[in-house]
């Protein structure tokens, strides 16, 4: 099968092996003592979930060299930021993979050198399966215990997830670490201390030396879900994002996907092809999760200069995605390009200065080891349309 899938009726509806089907609640569940009438694997709640209140008012930035002046000026000093990106990382089952991935982020954050990353960015789904608060300690702060940088994030479907929102909100995990007003050391995160961030809302903007990184929260329904004010919002992120900086776009669910279990979304691809489409602005890069595995696919939004779309989602959960197609495939529907792929965990590592974003994946297989995986370099400059409205099918 050629194609991202993303208009086919056979990936967005069929059970796929390995697949979990949604089941009727028990009657006599609530009957027996100790057994939760939600199960998080059995019965989901995948609907469309309240976001929880911002810190601040709009445009919700995030300025490195106010909370991190340190870092800024590590980047400043060196002429470029170099920082990790992983999603999809919550450890489940006895968390090895999750470990392995951390080891590996921890080896490079101390590896020292002109290279040594200044963060992570994290693309969603910290923590599964319906983003408990109570899970924070063994799938986020025990495995990074010693990756002693910013880790920041967007949140992912299973981070927004929940069984009974009378019991736990949706996002209350999630926003106890990344989104607190006064930052402090969690109690939960017990003896792997780490101070909380004060991100301004679930969607937000990261601004740095040389990037801007706007991040959407793409909410719980598969191929998910934004609403106006958020399409609003994102609009004027391009519109005013600086023309000296590359432009980054970061959402949980991808635009595009050659996977055999999720595939692309075409609700994500309005949300950006609106955006260019009232601005001109064209993404250096979009960054997604979701999809556990690794695809880098170009599309040709500008003639003769590919955008990449990068999904990075094997930061650790145990359940690898295949694709349906082989590397340099050609989809029918959208036109993007597999040029890259692989099934196994790992992370990716970016360098971003004036001209170019440049790149490479880190990959590591079931026993724990560490290869080189994708190398690539794009342009970092401004690019627009000429006519916005030229903007192609996305």
């Amino acid at each position: 099968m050629s194609g991202t899938g993303r208009s086919s009726s056979t990936l967005h509806g069929a059970l796929r092996p390995g697949a979990i089907r949604s089941r009727p609640r028990p009657k006599q569940s609530q009957a027996h003592a100790g057994v939760s009438p939600l199960n998080p694997v059995t019965h989901r709640n995948t609907s469309f979930q309240p976001l929880p209140r911002p810190l601040g008012l709009a445009p919700y930035h995030y300025d490195l060299d106010l909370r991190f002046a340190d870092l800024t000026a590590a980047i400043q000093q060196a002429g470029k930021q170099v920082f990790h990106v992983i999603g999809d990382s919550g450890g489940v089952q006895d968390g090895e993979f999750q470990h392995n991935v951390a080891e590996a982020l921890t080896e490079a954050l101390h590896a020292g050198g002109k290279d040594q990353p200044h963060f992570c960015y994290h693309l969603g789904d910290v923590v599964y399966f319906t983003g408990e608060r109570d899970q924070y300690y063994q799938q986020f702060y025990e495995p990074y215990a010693h990756y002693d940088a910013p880790i920041f994030a967007i949140p992912g479907n299973h981070d927004g997830e929940v069984d009974d929102t009378a019991a736990e909100p949706s996002l209350d995990g999630w926003v106890s670490y990344f989104m607190q007003q006064h930052p402090d050391v969690d109690p939960l995160s017990k003896d792997a201390p780490r101070v909380q961030l004060d991100l301004p809302n679930v969607y937000w903007t990261l601004n740095t030396p040389h990037a801007t990184i706007i991040g959407l929260y793409t909410n719980v329904p598969e191929h998910g879900s934004i609403d106006s004010t958020q399409q609003q919002w994102v609009t004027n992120e391009f519109a005013t994002a600086p023309a000296d900086k590359a432009l980054i776009l970061a959402l949980h669910h991808p635009i595009y996907s050659f996977d055999v279990y999720h595939s692309g979304s075409s609700k994500m691809a309005d949300v950006l092809e609106n955006a260019i489409r009232d601005t001109g602005r064209v993404p250096n890069l979009v960054l997604s999760g979701h999809v556990h595995n690794y695809q880098r696919i170009e599309q040709s939004i500008v003639e003769g200069q590919p955008t990449p779309f990068i999904v990075s989602g094997n930061g650790g959960y145990h359940n690898l995605h295949n694709v349906h197609t082989e590397v340099g495939t050609k989809a029918e529907d959208t036109g993007a390009t597999l040029t890259y792929y692989a099934r196994c965990w790992g992370f990716l590592t970016l360098t971003i200065d004036r001209n170019n974003i440049t790149g490479f994946s880190t990959e590591i297989d079931r026993d724990g080891k560490v290869t080189r995986g994708d190398r690539f370099k794009y342009s970092a400059k401004e690019i627009r349309l000429a006519n916005p409205k030229d903007v192609p099918t996305l």
